[in-house]
């Protein structure tokens, strides 16, 4: 069954030409570096026209899918980090990461302390390093919070 690395590499294919298509409309500044900020994305897009190529041309054999249960646990990182993305601006950069660090530890190992630690730990270690060693303009806490 070689569908579908063939499937995939169709569709790696339509995106790269639909990038490609999109990083020629790409406009510069009259501040722009020499080189101009197209060629990054067209590199890009012609890597993923190569890859999606050997996937149509050069399938693997028989790939060995995940059990339903792996598909589960993606879906709910995928909502989880979904769910992250749309939470710091309300809540600030700290709760949900938290939040998510700790969930998405939770699901690697189900052990309940271990993953608060480690979303607590990564939540402000990640906020002390962003904040502070990076100067990132981060706002740590919801801003109704605090005034």
């Amino acid at each position: 069954m070689m569908k579908s690395d063939r499937i995939l590499g169709l569709v790696a294919i339509v995106v790269a030409l639909a990038f490609f298509a999109s990083a020629l409309q790409i406009q510069t500044s009259f501040l722009a570096d020499p080189l101009g900020s197209k060629p990054f994305p067209i590199a890009i897009s012609v890597v993923t026209l190569m890859c999606g190529l050997v996937m149509v041309f050069r399938p693997e054999p028989d790939p060995e899918w995940p059990s339903l249960r792996t598909f589960g646990a993606l879906a709910i990182a995928l909502v989880v980090l979904v769910g992250y993305a749309y939470s710091l601006k309300p809540f600030g950069f700290i709760l949900p990461t938290v939040i998510a660090s700790a969930v998405l530890s939770y699901q690697i190992s189900p052990r309940p302390l271990p993953a608060v630690l480690t979303g607590l730990g990564l939540g402000g270690g990640l906020f002390v390093i962003f904040k502070y060693v990076l100067k990132l303009g981060l706002v740590g806490w919801p801003p109704t919070l605090f005034g």
